[in-house]
C-alpha cells in the first residue's frame, strides 16, 4: 500500500516535470498538462500553477499554455486556491496566477489574499522585484478595488527602492481620485530622495492630467519642475499645466 502511493507520487512528479521542461516539445508538454489537469488532486493543480514559472523557448506556444493552465485552473473554481496559494507564496512571477485569482475568488478572498502577498513583499530592497511589479501592476488595474483600496496598498510603493516598482505604483494610481493621489503623489515628488528622472515626469505627468490641486505645495512643485520638465509643465492656477 505505501509502496503504492510512493509509485503514484513518483508517477505524478515526472509529469510536473514534462509539463515544466522548458526544453520540451509543445506535444509533449501538453500531454502532461492534459494529464495534471485529468489527475486534479491539490498537488496536480499545484503542479500546474509550476507552468507558469518556466518560459519555453517558442514565445507563442509559452503564451498558449499558459492561458490554457489559466483556463484550466478557472475552470476548476474556488477549490484552486489552496495551491494556488501556495504557489504564489514562494514564485518569482504571479501576473497569471492573479489573473487565476480575480476570476474564481470572492471580492474579500481576494483582498486577503493580495494582502498576504503585500505583507511578503513590503517595500525596501529586493534582488527580484519581479513578483512585487506583478502584483502592483495587477492590484492598480483589479477592477473591484475602490480608490481607497488601491491608494491605501500602493501608497508604500511609491517611494520604494526600486524604481520600476515606484513606476508600478504611481502608474496604479494614475487613475483615481485627485483628492486621494495628490498628497500622495506630490509627496514623493517633492522628496529629496528622489533623483530619477522618469519618475519625477511620470508624477508631473500624473499631476496635470488628473488636475489634482495643488494647495499650499504649489511651490514646492514648481520648483521641482526644472530643465526638461520646465519646458513641457508649469503650475499655474494651483495645478501643473502643460506650457
Amino acid at each position: 500500500m505505501v509502496f503504492g502511493l510512493f509509485s503514484k507520487e513518483k508517477a505524478l512528479q515526472r509529469t510536473i516535470d514534462k509539463a515544466t521542461n522548458k526544453l520540451s516539445q509543445q506535444v509533449d508538454r501538453w500531454g502532461a498538462l492534459e494529464k495534471l489537469r485529468e489527475d486534479g488532486t491539490e498537488e496536480a493543480l499545484f503542479g500546474l500553477c509550476k507552468r507558469f514559472g518556466i518560459t519555453s523557448t517558442k514565445g507563442v506556444e509559452d503564451e498558449q499554455e499558459k492561458n490554457w493552465v489559466v483556463d484550466t485552473l478557472v475552470a476548476v473554481g474556488p477549490a484552486v486556491l489552496v495551491p494556488l496559494r501556495r504557489y504564489m507564496a514562494k514564485a518569482n512571477e504571479i501576473a497569471f496566477p492573479l489573473r487565476v485569482l480575480e476570476r474564481v475568488a470572492s471580492r474579500e478572498k481576494v483582498l486577503e489574499i493580495a494582502d498576504e502577498l503585500f505583507a511578503a513583499e513590503a517595500p525596501g530592497y529586493v534582488r527580484m522585484p519581479e513578483k512585487r511589479i506583478d502584483l502592483l501592476r495587477w492590484f492598480g488595474e483589479w477592477k473591484p478595488g475602490t480608490d481607497d483600496e488601491v491608494v491605501a496598498r500602493l501608497t508604500p510603493y511609491v517611494t520604494d527602492f526600486d524604481e520600476n516598482s515606484r513606476f508600478a505604483a504611481i502608474d496604479g494610481m494614475a487613475a483615481r481620485d485627485p483628492g486621494k493621489i495628490g498628497p500622495v503623489l506630490i509627496e514623493a515628488l517633492t522628496r529629496p530622495d528622489e533623483e530619477s528622472g522618469r519618475i519625477k515626469r511620470q508624477i508631473v505627468e500624473v499631476l496635470e492630467k488628473a488636475k489634482v490641486p495643488l494647495g499650499d505645495k504649489a511651490q514646492a512643485v514648481a520648483g521641482v519642475l526644472t530643465g526638461p520638465l520646465a519646458a513641457d509643465f508649469k503650475v499655474e492656477g494651483g495645478i501643473v499645466k502643460k506650457s
